[in-house]
């Protein structure tokens, strides 16, 4: 159905690094019913020069096999704690996700935002916290400033994606993780056109698992902020949570939902079940079983 490249030549040169993904991209594959004889799809790498950014956007492309035009998945990741693993991210999808979305007929856009991978640059999603070494939350806590930041260029990439002879432009659904995930709601609450819904895994910034596990620093300002992008969403939306999350626990994104409904926000909230022997924030790369049972049928409501 789309072409392939085996595991044991598609991951980084560290050996220890190649064991983990393979066995992460197994499991997640077989999670969701996509055992692939330990395959995986290969993306082809594009350079996209947009506008307002100096430097080329780097972003996988992960197409079925045919010319299209097929319906788009914009995913965007989420943000690693230290400019060292920002700088180092490889993989802004698990090629296992893109063959997910690639088996119900979807092209996959996973983009490197500025700051990140291929891409790189300056930080442009920094909230502005610290926390001590007792666990106090202190800083600025811009969370507007960091999903505005971390929406901007996906509002451009989408631009560029709708000319592509192989996208169909009025068939796009967003699909975020973590700060990709709180991403997809600011871009849900003015969608671009074209966009017709957006699923949310773990939506969230400001957490740190280390030195303050299960709480989000300043939780009430995303709810605040949760609650203004509800004013404007029109579109179908999916969020989903684990009860088990490292970064934000288990209240949190109840409340950050809440006040998305309260304010006028429709859509469906999931928090599944703890994600087994990992933290529920990785439900996306480990929790398959958790959560593809809420995306297979919402996505068919889009009519997919």
């Amino acid at each position: 159905m789309f072409k392939t490249i085996p595991i044991s030549i598609s991951i980084a040169s560290n050996s220890f690094q190649k064991q983990v993904l393979r066995l992460s991209l197994g499991i997640l594959l077989c999670w969701v019913n996509l055992c692939f004889a330990a395959e995986i799809p290969a993306p082809e790498t594009v350079r996209v020069n947009l506008k307002d950014y100096s430097t080329p956007i780097v972003v996988q492309v992960f197409k079925p096999e045919g010319s299209g035009p097929f319906p788009l998945v914009i995913f965007m990741h989420g943000r690693a704690g230290t400019p060292e693993a920002r700088a180092n991210l490889q993989y802004p999808i698990l090629p296992g996700h893109a063959a997910y979305w690639m088996r119900k007929g979807f092209v996959v856009i996973a983009p490197f935002r500025p700051g990140y991978g291929a891409t790189g640059g300056p930080d442009m999603e920094r909230s502005g916290n610290s926390i001590t070494k007792e666990g106090r939350c202190i800083g600025d806590h811009k969370y507007k400033e960091v999903a505005e930041n971390a929406a901007k260029p996906i509002r451009e990439l989408i631009g560029w994606a709708k000319t592509q002879s192989w996208v169909n432009p009025q068939k796009i659904l967003l699909v975020g993780q973590s700060v990709g995930g709180l991403t997809a709601v600011a871009l849900g609450a003015n969608p671009p056109s074209g966009v017709i819904a957006y699923i949310n895994f773990v939506g969230g910034t400001g957490g740190d698992p280390i030195r303050n596990p299960g709480n989000s620093c300043f939780p009430e300002v995303l709810t605040e902020l949760y609650g203004n992008f509800g004013k404007t969403t029109k579109i179908p939306n999916l969020w989903l949570y684990a009860e088990n999350d490292e970064y934000w626990g288990p209240n949190a994104p109840i409340e950050w939902h809440k006040a998305f409904a309260a304010s006028g926000g429709s859509g469906k909230f999931v928090m599944t079940a703890p994600v087994p022997g990992r933290g529920g924030h990785s439900l996306l790369q480990w929790g398959g079983r958790l959560w593809a049972d809420h995306t297979d049928p919402f996505v068919k409501s889009l009519g997919f």
